[in-house]
């Protein structure tokens, strides 16, 4: 086995650091033969079956060629919790995870009525309905298929979401009965011109709609939320952001205009400017 794990590190050694290649390869033992890290230590001169070594090497050649190997195990762990994802969602990311636990640590009312905008696989939607008791969420996603993960989501992990397909950009055109004591959105934030900043495999693999804007609306997401939030946010209520590190002025700039005099620009561990929290 030892032979094996060694071979995988070097083939992925190509696209991904040491540290990342090492990670990558003990997803794939437990993947493929149920091993937790200390097992492929255990049992590192057991002799792996022809089968298996067959179905590792095809999971390779798709990571050498640049697939997210959540996308092929088809999961991703965030907040505590696995999310079943594919290519129509985006992967959950650490600043994200920052952005849930803001939340959940942040002053609430009890059983508070939250929306997420943008859901995607519903990782934000789904940890906040797991982790605020008596929580009410509901989700938005322009896209049905990301709707049916989110769904999916909440189901595997024991908690009620109420999701909806709605394009926020056009929020006029949609009934809303309610106000939310909480609106956080993670919107596409990154500009056309930054694609060359982004990882290869980020930008080939991943969904477009749910990452790019254009370089002369970098906010429009953040405008057109806000809008919407001046309508449907309860007076004491709280708008949270995950946003473009670049524009963290400008977005805190934005939301005073757009009525919320109170805003909170949060650095994230590696000490970006990631989130935002506006009040009125």
């Amino acid at each position: 086995m030892k032979r094996l794990f060694d071979h995988i590190r070097e083939k992925l050694s190509s696209r991904y650091g040491p540290s990342e290649s090492e990670s990558i390869s003990f997803l794939i033992f437990e993947h493929v033969l149920g091993y937790s890290r200390l097992q492929v230590h255990l049992k590192k001169d057991e002799t792996i079956p022809d089968a298996k070594i067959t179905e590792i090497e095809e999971i390779l050649n798709r990571l050498v060629d640049g697939e997210p190997i959540q996308y092929i195990l088809e999961k991703a762990d965030f907040y505590g919790l696995t999310f079943f994802v594919n290519s129509h969602v985006l992967i959950p990311r650490q600043e994200t995870e920052e952005l849930v636990d803001w939340i959940i640590k942040d002053d609430k009312p009890p059983a508070p009525e939250i929306l997420d905008i943008g859901t995607g696989s519903g990782c934000i939607s789904v940890s906040l309905a797991k982790n605020i008791p008596d929580a009410k969420v509901s989700a938005y996603d322009i896209s049905a298929e990301a709707i049916s993960i989110a769904n999916q989501n909440a189901k595997n992990n024991a908690v009620g979401i109420c999701t909806r397909q709605v394009d926020i950009l056009q929020w006029e055109a949609v009934p809303v009965d309610k106000t939310f004591d909480i609106i956080v959105s993670n919107p596409p934030y990154v500009k056309e011109e930054e694609k060359s900043l982004i990882l290869d495999h980020v930008v080939s693999q991943e969904p477009h709609l749910a990452l790019f804007v254009s370089n002369d609306g970098p906010l429009i997401f953040y405008r057109r939320i806000a809008e919407f939030a001046q309508q449907r946010l309860s007076p004491e209520g709280k708008l949270y952001f995950e946003i473009n590190e670049a524009l963290g002025s400008e977005t805190v700039s934005l939301m005073k205009e757009k009525g919320f005099p109170k805003v909170t620009l949060r650095k994230d561990i590696n000490g970006k400017d990631r989130m935002v929290c506006a009040t009125r």
